[in-house]
């Protein structure tokens, strides 16, 4: 018979008895042989046919109430075309999985990357890709839940950084973080990265930079580094008369120079080797010319105790010095350049002395590839010190205005 469901009705049900609801279709309430009540809501599958039961508690478990509130829900999902009970053996099955692989926040996945597969990489590249991490994700994103992580999140989070830090560093932190996301989601079947194509703030065109310093420029900048105080000045002239990388000279140790020669090992170097940097007389008379570090202490620092670190804001003091210097020279504005610049500068000034492709390459300490960067372990000590030597004279050529010598260099090495 079909009556209201109640506490007093159901108490009243005998074994075999069966009571269905007036209020909602299927809804039903029974007694079992073991003299207790059970509830349940009954359905035809459309796809099927088939009647389906599904139980929603025992009697003294959940109320009436309750039992009618989860019938109702069940009603909703008949009437939309779905399947109840298939939907609750997709969601248990689902909550299995999930126990199986427990949910994690951006910042574990993150630390598990690290550890499972960016440190198994170059050293320098590990230690750069945990340091965009630290900085600009984990304080942004950390604490979400990486199954849980929006597009638009992410998005917000590369403008913050392309707002505070350039289009460049916001696109070196998304191709991190889709390395990372890309990787869990080998290792998690419910994850999906939210990460899609045109993300970037750069088209990879732009993105190749070939910027270097024109004479002029050079000499500008020199100007400005007489009249520049502190650890900055000595780190530029190191970075354009040896070639090396900023982290690289900045991270200058006692110990890693030794009768006139910087190895700089393997952990700092992109390319993951020692590389060895014959250094010219005025590259040694720079060193010299700084406070003598501690035992394993830095060259380049403003403290003694630490490496510097203060680029943008020491870049910027210098732009603005050459800036005025060259008006008052009535010469143009500087182009926008970058640290960088002055490693392609020195590679540029290198070809221009003369020195041959592959010495300067392996000055610049690049990976050879192929059959010669496998198998010739060779340090090329005397061909760096000549390349470098090279540019040091040219350099100096350039210092004192002499142009038409500069040329004269370059066509005598043509010829």
């Amino acid at each position: 018979m079909r009556k209201a469901i109640t506490k007093r009705s159901v108490d009243g049900l005998r074994a075999g008895d069966v009571l269905a609801d007036e209020e909602v279709r299927g809804f039903y309430a029974r007694g079992l042989p073991s003299g207790v009540a059970t509830y349940g809501f009954r359905y035809r599958d459309r796809s099927t046919g088939r009647r389906r039961w599904l139980s929603l508690g025992l009697h003294g478990q959940i109320t009436p109430q309750q039992a009618r509130e989860i019938a109702q829900k069940y009603a909703g999902a008949v009437a939309d075309g779905r399947d109840p009970l298939a939907d609750k053996v997709a969601s248990r099955a689902a909550a299995k999985m999930a126990r199986a692989n427990p949910e994690k926040t951006v910042t574990d996945v993150l630390d598990d990357h690290m550890e499972r597969y960016a440190r198994k990489q170059a050293p320098r590249s590990a230690h750069e890709k945990g340091r965009i991490f630290d900085k600009y994700v984990k304080p942004i994103l950390g604490d979400r839940l990486v199954r849980e992580l929006k597009r638009s999140e992410i998005v917000a989070m590369l403008d913050k950084i392309e707002d505070r830090n350039g289009p460049v560093m916001a696109d070196r932190t998304l191709a991190h973080f889709r390395k990372a996301l890309a990787w869990h989601a080998t290792r998690d079947d419910l994850f999906n990265s939210p990460i899609v194509r045109g993300m970037a703030r750069v088209k990879p065109k732009e993105r190749a930079r070939d910027r270097f310093l024109s004479d002029d420029e050079i000499r500008s900048l020199w100007a400005a580094l007489d009249t520049f105080k502190g650890p900055y000045t000595p780190l530029l002239r190191l970075l354009l008369l040896t070639a090396q990388r900023r982290d690289e000279v900045a991270q200058m140790r006692q110990g890693e120079v030794a009768d006139g020669v910087w190895t700089i090992p393997a952990a700092r170097c992109k390319g993951g080797r020692d590389n060895v940097v014959p250094l010219t007389k005025a590259a040694l008379d720079i060193l010299a010319s700084l406070p003598e570090p501690k035992i394993g202490g830095f060259y380049i620092t403003s403290t003694g105790k630490v490496h510097f670190s203060g680029f943008s804001k020491a870049k910027l003091a210098l732009d603005n010095m050459i800036a005025e210097e060259r008006k008052k020279r009535g010469l143009e504005k500087m182009k926008p350049w970058v640290l960088h610049d002055l490693r392609r500068t020195a590679r540029s000034l290198m070809s221009r002395a003369g020195v041959r492709p592959e010495i300067a390459e392996r000055v610049l300490g690049h990976v050879i590839k192929g059959v010669e960067g496998t198998y010739d372990r060779h340090e090329y000590v005397d061909e760096k010190k000549g390349a470098l030597e090279k540019l040091g004279a040219l350099v100096d050529l350039i210092l004192k205005g002499n142009t038409a010598r500069v040329i004269s260099i370059r066509d005598r090495q043509i010829k």
